[in-house]
């Protein structure tokens, strides 16, 4: 007996032809020129690839994408307004908002929702969700029950930022904190350090087998992972320090004691914190201690110096969620299928330098 042919999705058609499933969806409706400004090459590639592979839109999904409203929803767990130039939520919001403009969509932000204990919840008795064709998820750290609860009822939604299953696979897009952060070890074992440290939370998950441990965003749990397993690749011992609940001059302290020459910071503000009290002991940056920043501010960090490390790709993963969305919406993609984790982008910076020999020698 023949087997199935696996019918091409619009998604393979993207692969084949090097361009967005949102392009494609464009020039299959029809749309673009002075709307989206389609290049007459790529919507000739694109065409082209159709008919070589003989794609035809499922009917049904194209039926059910008839019906939708064109709205797509934005939940935060976190306040994300007023986004100011530095905010950390903005190039989210503007990747997302380029994204839904493209694909002719209306976007709702979802604030009804009341703050408990600090924090929004998606369901609640007057939630707006259906309201939209399917939800776009913000936040440093997402409620494990709501995600079990979407994923459960088959709500159409992408998370910004990787996330582990709950009941089943999470849509997300992600940045891959893994090998960003393992690329910042392999820079500094190349600059002649061996005394390197986390300086985070992330380092809490070695405590348990795997995972988050529930109480660990994923991000962070990526950045760690990364450290450790290309600490072990370089023979280093995976040295941690806790960075919440103690001040920087105790972690500096710390430090200092270990004879760390080189801290990978968790969090930017933390760094900036650190290099401020080392400055004022007379210490040399990056000469008595090179600093890495895993990242972007998360909280408001004014400083003048340029850390070494690397850059989430913000725009890029809003505009991607929103892609991943309307994939999901038209049928073009299961859930196991989207989940995306991009590069980040490495930052040369100053704060990185061969370790002071004379202090460490």
């Amino acid at each position: 007996m023949t087997a199935a042919r696996k019918r091409i999705t619009q998604q393979d058609i993207a692969r084949m032809t090097g361009v967005s499933q949102a392009t494609v969806s464009l020039v299959l409706n029809g749309r673009g020129d002075a709307d989206v400004r389609i290049a007459p090459e790529t919507r000739e590639r694109v065409l082209a690839a159709i008919r070589s592979t003989g794609y035809v839109a499922d009917p049904i999904a194209r039926r059910l994408a008839d019906r939708h409203n064109r709205i797509l929803g934005v939940f935060t767990y976190e306040p994300v307004f007023p986004a100011g130039s530095g905010d950390f939520y903005q190039p989210f919001l503007l990747g997302i908002e380029e994204s839904a403009e493209q694909l002719g969509c209306d976007l709702l932000l979802l604030t009804s929702a009341p703050v408990t204990d600090g924090r929004r919840r998606i369901f609640h008795e007057d939630n707006r969700l259906r309201l939209a064709d399917g939800c776009i998820l913000l936040g440093r750290s997402l409620d494990r029950d709501e995600l079990t609860r979407l994923v459960a009822e088959g709500q159409a939604f992408v998370s910004v930022g990787r996330r582990d299953d709950a009941g089943g696979p999470v849509p997300h897009v992600g940045a891959d904190y893994v090998t960003a952060t393992a690329a910042v070890v392999a820079r500094a074992v190349a600059a002649g350090h061996r005394e390197l440290c986390y300086l985070g939370d992330g380092g809490e998950t070695s405590r348990s087998s795997g995972g988050t441990g529930g109480s660990v965003p994923e991000s962070f749990a990526d950045r760690f992972a990364g450290y450790r397993e290309a600490a072990a690749r370089h023979g280093l011992a995976p040295r941690w320090e806790k960075a919440s609940g103690r001040t920087p001059a105790e972690v500096l302290d710390a430090l200092v004691a270990d004879g760390v020459t080189a801290v990978l910071v968790e969090e930017f503000a933390d760094g900036v914190a650190l290099a401020a009290v080392a400055r004022e002991r007379g210490l040399d940056l990056p000469g008595d201690l090179s600093m890495l920043a895993l990242g972007d501010p998360t909280r408001p960090a004014p400083t003048d110096i340029d850390f070494s490390g690397y850059r989430i790709p913000r725009r890029e993963m809003g505009r991607q969620a929103t892609e991943v969305l309307t994939a999901l919406i038209a049928g073009e993609v299961s859930r196991s299928d989207a989940r995306r984790l991009l590069p980040c982008e490495p930052v040369a910076g100053v704060t990185l330098t061969a370790p002071n020999t004379r202090r460490n020698g």
